[in-house]
């Protein structure tokens, strides 16, 4: 299983910042190749299911995933979000985590990911994609 973290300052406020991380149509706008598609109706909290399909044509693979754990940020105490991927290709866990700091929020997003098929000497490669795929998402979700 590869895990990955990806540490992002902003001085956007956590509220804003939560918003951001959680809203799972957006991140179908700013993963490049990916498209996401809400399955519950809103707003999103605990049990939300979504689909992210990545790739082009017949390539394309679809990450479905369920919100497991919901905490938003309240008075001080950071906002957690646990997600689990559901898929029969993409197998794994997230992780997003909002922290309040003195010049704005601090947002981690930890990975677990498995990908069927892939042998598990591959893991650093997907860590790497991961770091630099959802880096990159979260930078243009955050307006960095």
């Amino acid at each position: 299983m590869s895990l990955f973290r990806v540490d992002r300052s902003s001085a956007l406020p956590v509220e804003e910042v939560w918003r951001r991380l959680t809203d799972f149509a957006a991140h179908g706008r700013q993963v490049p190749l990916t498209r996401a598609r809400v399955l519950s109706p809103g707003p999103t909290g605990l049990g939300t299911r979504f689909v992210a399909r990545t790739g082009v044509g017949r390539l394309a693979v679809d990450d479905p995933m369920e919100v497991v754990g919901w905490e938003p940020p309240s008075a001080g105490r950071p906002g957690r979000c646990r997600l689990e991927k559901r898929g029969r290709v993409v197998l794994g866990r997230a992780l997003i985590e909002v922290y309040e700091t003195s010049g704005g929020t601090r947002a981690v997003w930890v990975e677990e990911l498995r990908v069927r098929g892939v042998p598990g000497l591959l893991d650093p490669v997907l860590a790497l994609a991961g770091r630099w795929l959802f880096g990159r998402a979260m930078d243009r979700l955050l307006g960095i």
